[in-house]
């Protein structure tokens, strides 16, 4: 609250954020309906130490609904009506995020044919490009972007070898020998 030179009150302007913030937690609660209709159909015949399949997606599920119907309850009594603005740009950028987009979807298409080092690699050169074009940086000349691909490949080794090797999880090699 302001007050004028000569004494009367002003009431600053509010913003009221309530429509969005239900669409979010309905969002939440139609989503954990979702997860709650998807569990349904897992198994839950016990398993070890008393505990089924289902259980970890039932307890998602759960926590999911408690959020929504936390949400939902703080919009509904205007909880968040006086929060200021959020900061930042008023509209997205949409150019770094196709590059993010793209290196994800290139990893999901890719990760069969060039095995998960080479397709998880590409995908951290492309999201670091985004992401360095974000912050309004350059994206990158052909020496950073192929920078970006081998430390893309340094990180991507050791995960596939540690899951492949130690955890004797399969996952999608270019080689039969399982080392690439």
């Amino acid at each position: 609250m302001q007050h004028t030179p000569d004494g009367h009150l002003i009431q600053a302007a509010t913003v009221n954020h309530r429509p969005g913030q239900l669409a979010v937690a309905v969002g939440l609660l139609l989503a954990s309906a979702c997860m709650a209709w998807g569990a349904t159909h897992i198994s839950s015949d016990a398993g070890y130490a008393g505990v089924g399949p289902n259980f970890l997606p039932w307890v998602a599920t759960l926590a999911l609904a408690v959020c929504g119907l936390l949400l939902f309850w703080q919009a509904w009594r205007g909880a968040y009506d006086n929060m200021p603005e959020p900061s930042g740009a008023p509209h997205g950028d949409w150019h770094s995020l196709a590059w993010v987009v793209g290196g994800i979807a290139a990893n999901a298409t890719l990760i069969e044919r060039l095995g998960f080092i080479a397709s998880c690699g590409l995908c951290f050169a492309l999201a670091v490009r985004g992401l360095r074009m974000s912050e309004g940086k350059p994206g990158g000349a052909w020496h950073q972007s192929m920078k970006d691909l081998l430390i893309g490949f340094a990180i991507a080794a050791p995960v596939f070898w540690l899951f492949t090797k130690v955890l004797a999880v399969n996952l999608p090699a270019l080689t039969a020998t399982g080392w690439l």
